[in-house]
């Protein structure tokens, strides 16, 4: 999706300038001067685990089609993270899952992400491919396809989901600036 072209407020153009009092080049209505704030999009997502296996879903979407990762996606309007965490489980992988805490935030400006990933466990092991998934499956760590995850995101929280495997108190990891 593009940046809007008009204000839907009023209807009159809108260009990039920087307005008085900011320092940064905005998207301002030429006729009425409301600023249209373009801001980063968040994701929510979980490692999910059932009896010390970790839950992986082969996305059937571009980007990376093909490609294993953790349930993930946007946040949508009126939910909390955990509730948007809970939700991407169930979509792609029809998995119930209960939260643990957070694990990660990772900052990805060149796609203008900020992704908060969780810890949770599977209520129980009977989870199936969602729209968003061609096959789920549950993976020892030994057995996790490595060379066909889908994102470094991917990686960091799989891998930060082991520095703090048994911990009941830990700082959630944070990685960021990322160029990728």
């Amino acid at each position: 999706m593009g940046k809007p072209s008009y204000d839907n407020r009023t209807g009159g153009p809108i260009h990039p300038r920087i307005p008085a009092d900011d320092n940064l080049e905005r998207l301002v209505c030429d006729y009425c001067g409301f600023i249209n704030y373009i801001n980063p999009k968040i994701i929510v997502g979980a490692v999910c685990t059932w009896d010390e296996k970790f839950l992986l879903c082969k996305r059937s979407i571009n980007p990376r089609k093909g490609y294993w990762t953790i349930p993930t996606g946007y946040m949508e309007e009126r939910e909390t993270t955990i509730e948007g965490a809970m939700r991407e489980a169930m979509e792609e992988a029809y998995a119930v899952v209960e939260i643990d805490s957070l694990l990660g935030v990772y900052s990805i400006p060149r796609i203008s992400q900020v992704q908060l990933i969780y810890r949770a466990r599977l209520v129980n092991p009977n989870v199936s491919p969602g729209p968003e998934s061609e096959e789920v499956g549950l993976f020892p760590w030994s057995e996790i396809p490595w060379e066909s995850i889908a994102f470094p995101s991917v990686r960091w929280a799989l891998g930060h989901f082991r520095e703090v495997e048994g911990k009941t108190n830990f700082a959630p990891k944070s990685e960021g600036a990322m160029n990728l």
